[in-house]
């Protein structure tokens, strides 16, 4: 849920979810973890009522007063004056409050862009997307993926992406040059000593006051809630009633927020690799952790079947091997052809980037006998690919977006080094592989320079139409359990699973899925609560 260098909430990233889109989630508790690691499910498979095992502090989220506030007015009030950009596409911006508390404090300007609909009868509004993150631009995700959505959704919405405050094109936070995000993602996540430690303290720090320097008043005020309300001053600016909205991994969590401020206002909402409102940091970095392994499990059974694997011939060996081999990086990071030394943490970073998607594994099988050979450079790339690192070097506003956004929708964590240390044991109980990276990547956010304002809570959004919350069984960023927990959180959540790998499963390789999501998109049908599908 909030990771210091990794963007655990996100969707695939943005290139890898558009091939995903263009090339077309066992029971309940398997490869899940269960209750004991805070995740837990119900009988009917839609998981607890209101909040998971572990998240006892979680209250309810409180929806909005339908009426508009009068010193919110001149913002609903806008004209949105759309241009022709990118291509074929359509790009306005819009003023939202700094701060909703006080809009006299100021404005910010948000972007927002759309693929106007081909022109079908029943014309049904515009149909918001969000790949995740947070920090994920949904400017960039609509405009690469849309010619891929059904010819239905196209005939009868406007696709339109929205950058949250913070976010690619609207205000974005900036913390850190090139150089030093080359540095950053370099740091040891795994220290062994007190040098290490102090090292990746000095790191984290950096990069907090990087973003307080660089990112001035915005910074405050990026959260998932202040979000969410920039989305209904767009769904009334673009003439909708009701919000139609299809978001993916943390884009679930955004759509979630705004069905429990504004229930009454919910069209038609697709929650794809959901995230569960009501677990506190802790549990979400250690739910991941387990993902993760989960997902990490399901490549090495696949891999061992292959005569390229070069991890052996059982997942047992695979896991012994993958240790090893992170343990000598360790020791010595690996040359690469970029002249970057590939280090453990980006090692561990590329290994998890291949965990989003099965058309991944090949490329992770390739790297992995690369790097026994001494060569880092594929395992870079990887690792590279996950920060969307350019080839000049520079990086996008991803990073920095995230932990604005993770830090102040949750409290830290951990306070500091010890207690990071401390937990270490109980996140390798549910994850032997990557529970020590996440129980440290949990420390960022000790160091933040804005207190947190979120906390963790229920959603219900009480009187609003169904809602559908897609699950994969072995999603490795948003485990199956999280989808549970929301849909028996929501009043009318409808869950709809996935049998299979990767993060999302809507536009993947499920027949099943699509179908189901298309048809409720275009003709209000939610699936039965409890429809499972496969490949």
């Amino acid at each position: 849920m909030r990771a210091a260098r990794l963007p655990l909430r996100r969707s695939v990233p943005v290139a890898a979810a558009v091939s995903l889109l263009l090339a077309a989630g066992c029971t309940a508790g398997g490869g899940v973890p269960g209750p004991a690691d805070g995740s837990g499910s119900s009988s009917d498979g839609r998981g607890p009522a209101a909040v998971a095992p572990g998240a006892t502090t979680a209250t309810p989220l409180e929806p909005l007063p339908a009426q508009i506030p009068p010193n919110l007015a001149r913002y609903y009030a806008q004209q949105l004056g759309w241009q022709s950009c990118d291509g074929e596409f359509e790009c306005t911006t819009f003023k939202v409050p700094l701060d909703y508390a006080d809009p006299a404090a100021g404005d910010v300007t948000l972007t927002a862009a759309r693929l106007r609909s081909t022109g079908g009868t029943g014309r049904l509004g515009s149909l918001l997307v969000n790949p995740g993150g947070p920090g994920g631009s949904a400017v960039e995700y609509m405009e690469g993926s849309a010619r891929s959505f059904d010819p239905g959704l196209r005939a009868r919405y406007d696709l339109v992406g929205l950058d949250p405050r913070g976010v690619g094109r609207s205000s974005p936070v900036t913390c850190l040059s090139g150089d030093r995000m080359d540095a950053f993602t370099a740091v040891d996540i795994t220290p062994d000593d007190q040098a290490e430690i102090d090292a990746l303290v000095v790191a984290d720090k950096e990069f907090a006051e990087g973003c307080r320097q660089r990112s001035g008043a915005v910074l405050g005020h990026v959260s998932t809630v202040e979000a969410a309300r920039d989305m209904d001053v767009l769904r009334a600016l673009l003439g909708d009633e009701r919000l139609s909205y299809l978001g993916k991994s943390y884009g679930t969590f955004l759509g979630a927020t705004y069905a429990g401020l504004y229930p009454a206002r919910v069209g038609r909402m697709v929650l794809d690799g959901a995230m569960d409102p009501s677990l506190d940091a802790v549990g979400g970095n250690k739910g991941q952790a387990a993902g993760f392994e989960t997902a990490w499990s399901a490549f090495a059974k696949d891999c061992v079947k292959r005569e390229d694997c070069p991890l052996g011939r059982t997942e047992e060996e695979a896991g012994r091997q993958l240790t090893d081999l992170f343990k000598r990086i360790d020791a010595r990071p690996l040359p690469t052809d970029s002249g970057r030394p590939l280090t453990e943490s980006q090692a561990t970073t590329g290994t998890i980037q291949a965990m989003y998607a099965e058309f991944l594994w090949s490329q992770l099988r390739s790297a992995v006998s690369d790097a026994k050979a001494g060569d880092g450079t594929a395992l870079l790339k990887l690792s590279d690919s996950y920060y969307e690192r350019e080839p000049d070097g520079s990086y996008p506003n991803l990073m920095f977006a995230n932990m604005a956004v993770n830090c102040l929708d949750l409290p830290a964590a951990f306070a500091d080094p010890a207690a990071a240390q401390a937990a270490v044991p109980d996140f390798e109980r549910v994850a032997p592989r990557f529970g020590r990276d996440m129980a440290w990547m949990a420390l960022g956010c000790a160091y933040w320079p804005v207190r947190p304002t979120g906390a963790p809570h229920t959603v219900r959004a009480a009187g609003s139409v169904p809602i559908v919350v897609v699950g994969t069984t072995r999603d490795p960023a948003t485990p199956y359990a999280w989808a549970q927990s929301l849909a028996g959180q929501l009043e009318s959540g409808r869950l709809l699973t996935y049998e299979g790998d990767g993060h999302t499963a809507y536009g993947r390789r499920s027949d099943c899925i699509d179908e189901a999501v298309n048809r409720y998109l275009l003709g209000g049908e939610a699936p039965a609560n409890g429809t499972r599908c496969s490949k």
